[in-house]
């Protein structure tokens, strides 16, 4: 959650600036101010008048600016948090030299608080010595750095020095500025995603759950310091870092999956969409139209929250997800009963601005107390919310 936090971007000269354009829509969208400084290498790829159109704030080149000189300093005051992305081979021996000879190292140098660096350059210049050496000292002053990744570089080359992609390091930069550990040495386990019951080679039954709730939900318990396992059925979505993932495509696979990590987790998260039901019988060659239609019978698939809830041990948390069209408070009210949750997350998913396939979600959280209805906003914040109410009931 970034709302209203200060970001200074420092941009540098290198081919990776346009991921520095896609990473200032992200915090934007994050919900931070953003004000970027740019090197005149930088100017050389991208144009100010692209960062300033992405953040609504005037962009920054020239040491000499409207302040006479000062504006490093005014920059250093207003951020909260000091990113530089892409972080070139000489930026960074600027930065460990404690060079300020442009308006970005001297903002940076001006900072007290926490910097953040996204170093991206050719494999050879990123081994060198001298750039290991200059990370190494960064990082023993407090500097923290996200990437470089293995990849395929500007020069051809299929090796390490990848800038680190913008939503990892809007990643790093949320969990620099909101650092909460309450679940420091829990284990957590969720599950995100749709699941995928075949009727032939070809076809199958599944629904329209993008898995974003459970990712959402899987990497903020991460930053708050749980050990997590992602049990993800199929989606398109990528894969968050310091997390166990466990894929699976069906909803006998999720079940056996979650049943036997479970006794194991304080905190059991359900915000998967397994199918409700499956094909009786599967059709080892693809189905031929006849022209008479197709009966197609359909069984019962496990319960698998109500099998959480009833293996469920002293202690442990178990939260399951009601997806609902109507009637949302009773029908989910009654889950919490019936599959023995301490928490259901209810939401309308007939609504265009929440539920399956998009970035914002509206919900309510119900327990044994009063219902707390939560307003719009990115699945993000609703599963940092979602996990202050586990908290609480961990510490209950």
């Amino acid at each position: 959650m970034l709302k209203d936090r200060r970001i200074v971007l420092g941009v540098t000269g290198g081919i990776a600036v346009y991921k520095a354009c896609d990473l200032a829509s992200r915090l934007v969208k994050r919900g931070a101010q953003v004000r970027v400084v740019l090197t005149e290498h930088a100017c050389r790829f991208v144009p100010p008048l692209t960062f300033e159109t992405l953040t609504g704030n005037p962009a920054c080149v020239d040491m000499f600016g409207p302040r006479g000189g000062m504006d490093h300093i005014s920059l250093a005051k207003w951020g909260e948090l000091f990113v530089t992305a892409p972080a070139t081979a000489n930026c960074i021996a600027k930065l460990a030299g404690g060079i300020a000879d442009d308006l970005l190292t001297t903002t940076a140098l001006a900072m007290n608080g926490p910097v953040l660096i996204a170093p991206a350059m050719n494999a050879n210049m990123y081994r060198h010595p001298a750039t290991q050496q200059n990370l190494e000292l960064l990082r023993q002053r407090g500097v923290c750095t996200v990437g470089p990744e293995s990849g395929r570089l500007a020069c051809g080359d299929d090796d390490i020095g990848r800038m680190s992609e913008p939503e990892a390091i809007a990643e790093a930069a949320d969990a620099l500025l909101n650092v909460r550990r309450d679940l420091e040495g829990k284990k957590v386990l969720v599950t995100a995603g749709p699941t995928v019951e075949r009727i032939d080679p070809v076809r199958y039954i599944t629904n329209r759950s993008s898995g974003k709730m459970g990712y959402a939900l899987a990497e903020a318990a991460r930053d708050r310091g749980a050990d997590v396992v992602l049990v993800s059925g199929p989606v398109h979505l990528d894969r968050p870092r310091g997390v166990e993932i466990v894929d699976i495509e069906s909803s006998a696979e999720l079940c056996e999956a979650v049943l036997s990590r479970g006794p194991w987790m304080d905190v059991v998260i359900q915000a998967a969409a397994p199918a409700d039901f499956r094909p009786a019988s599967y059709s080892e060659q693809k189905i031929k139209k006849t022209g008479e239609g197709l009966a197609l019978r359909l069984e019962n698939t496990t319960d698998i929250a109500a099998e959480l809830g009833r293996r469920k041990r002293a202690g442990q948390v178990l939260v399951a997800f009601a997806a609902e069209t109507s009637n949302l408070l009773e029908n989910a009210g009654a889950k919490l009963a019936k599959k023995n949750a301490d928490l259901i997350v209810a939401n309308d998913v007939s609504r265009s601005d929440a539920g399956f396939g998009v970035d914002t979600n509206a919900v309510t959280l119900i327990t044994r107390g009063e219902p707390e209805e939560l307003p719009l906003m990115s699945k993000r914040e609703t599963a940092d919310a979602i996990l202050d109410r586990v908290a609480l009931l961990i510490g209950r």
